[in-house]
């Protein structure tokens, strides 16, 4: 009897049908486990160094001589001798601080306003039934298709009619209007359950209790997500500081780097140096409350 038939057998008189498939093999499935869990982590370890390579390159250039790093890549990747040579140069004769503090009024301030505007427009395309609403939502979505270069010479010239230019509020009014943030709030607050607030309803609640008491303390986590997201974007804005800003005390990270650039010419490690300092308070922000990211892109419905 060959090794099939006496398998057949064998499940017939267990009282498997002989018609049944075989069952897999656990040590086979083991195996095929375990070659995925290794194929996937030698992936993720290459595109984390492809990733690293060039942040791990900027440290190494900043903490190097500039007269090192203006003759070539290879003294800088053998020369050792590090140097806080950059940083000391860009904390003592820079305006670096002033930067940082430009940056930070500018995003936190744009941020709030960000987040209580678009979850109020939100709220109103989700919950409230009034005549044009899709229309007024498809022109809010066609709106994100509009490259905000374009919007440049419009803005600085209301901002000039206003006598806003060269004000904190130049940079921060015309970033307010965030569509994208007014979507993800959108497709959050129709995933929420109407329960809640229909028996709010019979309790006498209106819509801006509903929105303030109920609906903001659910949307914690699209929330924190669009906070930092829109916080990112703000820090990192160059163009419209740029254009409205001329005051050196005034000037955001991003301006402050780019005048940085400028005048130190081939000063590779000064600016490498600059760029890290800019830099970094987004790293540690984003090493804090990366949870909070993925929990507040999970929970918006853009996850399909």
């Amino acid at each position: 009897m060959s090794s099939e038939a006496a398998a057949v057998k064998r499940r017939s008189d267990n009282g498997v049908s002989a018609a049944a498939p075989a069952a897999r093999r656990a040590g086979g499935s083991r195996a095929s486990g375990r070659s995925f869990t290794v194929v996937s982590w030698v992936v993720l370890v290459v595109f984390a160094i492809l990733w690293l390579l060039p942040s791990l390159w900027a440290i190494k250039t900043s903490f190097t001589s500039n007269a090192t790093s203006a003759i070539g890549a290879g003294p800088i990747l053998h020369d050792w001798n590090l140097t806080t040579e950059s940083y000391r140069a860009l904390f003592s004769a820079g305006n670096i601080w002033d930067w940082y503090l430009a940056s930070a009024v500018t995003s936190v301030v744009t941020v709030a306003l960000t987040i209580v505007f678009a979850s109020m427009a939100a709220f109103a395309l989700s919950r409230l039934k009034f005549r044009g609403r899709r229309l007024v939502f498809l022109l809010m979505i066609a709106g994100i298709m509009i490259p905000p270069q374009v919007l440049i010479v419009p803005i600085f010239r209301e901002l000039n009619v206003v006598g806003l230019l060269n004000t904190y509020w130049a940079v921060v009014l015309p970033q307010v209007p965030a569509v994208i943030a007014v979507f993800v709030f959108k497709q959050f607050f129709d995933g929420l359950p109407h329960e809640f607030e229909e028996s709010a309803q019979i309790d006498g609640a209106g819509f801006w209790r509903i929105y303030w008491s109920i609906i903001m303390p659910m949307s914690k986590p699209v929330i924190g997500a669009m906070s930092i997201v829109t916080f990112v974007g703000v820090w990192n804005n160059l163009i419209l500081p740029l254009f409205v800003l001329s005051n050196p005390k005034l000037m955001t990270i991003p301006v402050g780097l780019a005048t940085v650039q400028g005048s130190f010419g081939q000063r590779l490690s000064d600016i490498q140096a600059s760029s890290i300092l800019g830099a970094l308070p987004l790293v540690i922000l984003f090493l804090i409350f990366q949870r909070r990211i993925v929990e507040g892109v999970a929970g918006s419905g853009l996850k399909g």
